[in-house]
C-alpha cells in the first residue's frame, strides 16, 4: 500500500467483528492469566519449590518487600485501586508497579494458595497515634498461614519502618527480632494486637531534626486483628472509603516505599529518604532531603525499580503519618 492510499477491508462486517472479538478474548486472557512462576521472577525467587514450609514463606516473604513496593500512587494520578486479582496481578508483577495492603496482600493470599500452604484472610484495624486508637472500620488485609501445626502472621504490605520482613510466630507475648526492630503480637481476650520495639533516629540533616515524619517514641502500636476469617469483599467499603475519604491517609499524602537490604527508601509527598536500620549500636541512621516535582520519577524508577506513573501530582496534607 502506498502513502495515502486507502486501505478497503475486504471482509464482511461479521468477519471483521469475529475477529475484533478473538483478538479482545486473546487479550483479555492474558491479562487474566496469572502465572506463579511470574510472580516468582518479579520477586527474584529463583529456588526449587518443592513444598510448602516454612523456610520458602519465609524467603518468599522477605523477597516480596525486598521487590515490591507499598505504594498509593494510582490515587494521585487519576486514578483508583482495584481489588480484582487478574488486575493486581497486572499491575504489581507485569507492570512492575506496588500496591497497598488490598492489592499486595491479596495477591500475596493467591500465591500461598498456588504454592500449597493452608492459609486465612484477616483484617486489621490500625492504630492512630493522634486519635491513641485504633481505626474503626478494617482497613487491613493480612494473612494467617499454617504451617507445620504452626500459625503465622504474613503482611507483606505495611511499609516503612513497621513493615515485618518475615512471618510473626502468633504466639502472645514473644519477642521476634527482625532487622527493622523487635515485634511482639500480644492478644487479650481474643483481640491480638501488633508492637513494635524501635532503634533510635539518627538524622544527619537538622531541618528534619523536627520532621514530624519521625516518630521517635521506643514502643509503636501497628495494629490489632481477631482469627475471624475474611473475605476480599469484605474489605470493598474500605478500601473505596480509604481511596475517596477526603481525610483518609491515602488521600492526603503520596506514598512509596520499599525495603532494601539495610534497610528501607521512602519518598512521602516531597520528601525522599534512606533508612540504614542498626547503622550504630540502638541507632537507625535516616538520611532525608526535600525532592522537586522534576526529579521524581527518577527516583521511582531508580529507587523503586518502577516505570514512570503518569500524570502523578504529589500530595503531603499534615496528616498523621511517620517513617
Amino acid at each position: 500500500m502506498q502513502p495515502g492510499e486507502l486501505y478497503f477491508d475486504h471482509r464482511s462486517r461479521t468477519q471483521i467483528k469475529q475477529s475484533q472479538q478473538q483478538n479482545s478474548e486473546c487479550v483479555c486472557d492474558y491479562m487474566c492469566r496469572m502465572d506463579l512462576q511470574e510472580y516468582f521472577q518479579r520477586i527474584g525467587f529463583s529456588g526449587a519449590f518443592e513444598r510448602p514450609d516454612l523456610a520458602t514463606l519465609q524467603l518468599v516473604h522477605r523477597l516480596h518487600v525486598l521487590n515490591v513496593p507499598f505504594e498509593n500512587l494510582s490515587l494521585h494520578s487519576g486514578q483508583q485501586n482495584s481489588m480484582e486479582l487478574p488486575l493486581i496481578f497486572s499491575k504489581l508483577v507485569r507492570q512492575r508497579r506496588g500496591g497497598w495492603c488490598c492489592e499486595n496482600n491479596l495477591l500475596f493470599s493467591w500465591a500461598l494458595g498456588q504454592m500449597g500452604y493452608q492459609h486465612t484472610t484477616l483484617g486489621a484495624r490500625v492504630y492512630n497515634p493522634q486519635q491513641q486508637d485504633f481505626s474503626a472500620q478494617e482497613g487491613h488485609l493480612i494473612n494467617k498461614v499454617d504451617v507445620a501445626g504452626r500459625s503465622y502472621i504474613a503482611d507483606v504490605s505495611f511499609g516503612v519502618s513497621y513493615q515485618i520482613w518475615e512471618p510473626l510466630e502468633l504466639v502472645s507475648g514473644k519477642e521476634q527480632s527482625q532487622p527493622p526492630g523487635t515485634f511482639c503480637l500480644k492478644e487479650d481476650d481474643g483481640t491480638w494486637v501488633l508492637e513494635k520495639t524501635a532503634r533510635t533516629p539518627l538524622i544527619p540533616n537538622e531541618a528534619f531534626a523536627k520532621s514530624s515524619l519521625v516518630d521517635r517514641s521506643r514502643t509503636k502500636v501497628v495494629y490489632c486483628f481477631t482469627l475471624e476469617p475474611r473475605r476480599p469483599e469484605d474489605f470493598h467499603a474500605a478500601s473505596h472509603f480509604l481511596q475517596t475519604d477526603p481525610d483518609s491517609l491515602f488521600t492526603n499524602k503520596s506514598i512509596c516505599s520499599l525495603q532494601t537490604p539495610t534497610g528501607f527508601r521512602a519518598l512521602i509527598g516531597w520528601v525522599y529518604s534512606e533508612v540504614t536500620f542498626g547503622y550504630q549500636e540502638e541507632f537507625d541512621l535516616m538520611e532525608m532531603r526535600n525532592v522537586t516535582d522534576a526529579e521524581v520519577q527518577g527516583i521511582l524508577t531508580e529507587k523503586f525499580g518502577m516505570p514512570p506513573v503518569h500524570n502523578l501530582t504529589l500530595k503531603s496534607e499534615k496528616v498523621c503519618y511517620s517513617l
